[in-house]
């Protein structure tokens, strides 16, 4: 017989559904860790293909026509003649630059899409920015050509300068994570700058007519 004094401790030691409690408590965990596992997989796979695509680019870059005008590197101190080595600037004269892209003046065009798209067009199996990292556009790319105190004047094809390639304004946004943690709604990647030394400053081989 049930009788009233008895219902409390049955009460407490009644473990049915105890199960689906403990469930309901750790399975929205579980999924939050899941979904952020997920999510910053993604962001990662894109920082590292945002790298490996700013290695190509700027490989590329080295053996192209520049995308802006480097004619004030080509301008060098009185008393040097053709064939003599070009020196690289001491302090305080700091190597001079030229830079185009995000935060500066714009590219050519037409070598900023090459850039881009490699030769999608052309058929040549060169790979562009773009084949490797298609979420980045030709407005988070920067490029600047810097004196690297290498080369002589009158070199073939223009002087010989340090080539870096870099992203701007790049960012990662979060699907899931942004709307339980507002601080999260987007990272921006980081520039990633990748120099490489110049060769010859031309898509023609041999030099264009």
């Amino acid at each position: 017989m049930v009788t009233l004094s008895s219902l409390p401790r049955r009460f407490v030691a009644d473990r049915s559904g105890l199960a689906m409690t403990e469930t309901l408590m750790i399975v929205p965990v579980l999924m939050l860790v899941l979904g952020a596992m997920i999510e910053f997989g993604m962001l990662m796979y894109q920082w590292n293909q945002t790298v490996k695509a700013m290695q190509v680019g700027a490989r590329r870059a080295a053996v192209s026509t520049p995308l802006t005008d480097i004619s004030t590197l080509s301008q060098y101190a009185a008393g040097l003649g053709q064939g003599d080595p070009v020196p690289l600037p001491t302090s305080p004269n700091l190597p001079r630059s030229v830079s185009c892209g995000a935060g500066a003046s714009p590219c050519n065009a037409t070598e900023l899409a090459r850039l881009m798209t490699g030769s999608d067009d052309g058929g040549s199996g060169i790979t562009g920015i773009s084949d490797i990292a298609p979420f980045i556009g030709p407005e988070n790319i920067r490029i600047t050509y810097t004196e690297s105190g290498l080369g002589y004047v009158g070199r073939p094809f223009g002087p010989v300068l340090t080539v870096t390639l870099e992203v701007r304004n790049l960012t990662f946004d979060f699907l899931l994570l942004d709307a339980l943690i507002p601080a999260l709604g987007t990272f921006t990647i980081p520039a990633n700058p990748v120099a490489v030394t110049s060769e010859d400053l031309s898509d023609c081989e041999g030099g264009c007519s």
